[in-house]
């Protein structure tokens, strides 16, 4: 079964060798992951967004409409270079509000932590990463 993001995370944090984090990583590897990995850490990706604190209402943990596995293909229209630069800023910031409060409340604070260029998860590293996904950073 497909873990969500925040699962693979938590994963990733109680592994206790460098091996069995990269095998973490590749075992539970999603577009939505790499999407997550990437738009924390690579500089090449910007965010057509407020930097800050993000002012939305979590989801409820067990009642959440949607997973980050799904709304993860709509952080085009927030990334600079993607269709939503014609967007007027409100609309972007509002179709960014409906991802987060839609999802699991530790993947919306993983998506808020990417929108401002903060690592995900502590220990994740470019060198880690390059090995789990080769080309991904």
């Amino acid at each position: 079964m497909v873990k969500q993001v925040h699962e693979v995370f938590a994963l990733f944090e109680k592994a206790k060798t460098r091996e069995e984090k990269v095998q973490v990583l590749k075992n539970n590897e999603t577009w939505a992951l790499k999407d997550i990995i990437k738009g924390s850490m690579d500089d090449k990706i910007q965010w057509l967004l407020p930097k800050g604190e993000v002012p939305y209402e979590k989801c409820d943990e067990w009642n959440h409409p949607t997973t980050l596995l799904k709304k993860h293909k709509d952080f085009r229209y927030v990334a600079k270079g993607g269709p939503g630069v014609a967007m007027a800023p409100y609309k972007r910031e509002k179709l960014f509000l409906g991802i987060v409060e839609s999802i699991h409340p530790a993947d919306a604070d993983l998506v808020c932590k990417m929108i401002n260029k903060e690592k995900p998860v502590k220990g994740i590293t470019a060198k880690l990463v390059e090995e789990a996904f080769p080309g991904l950073l």
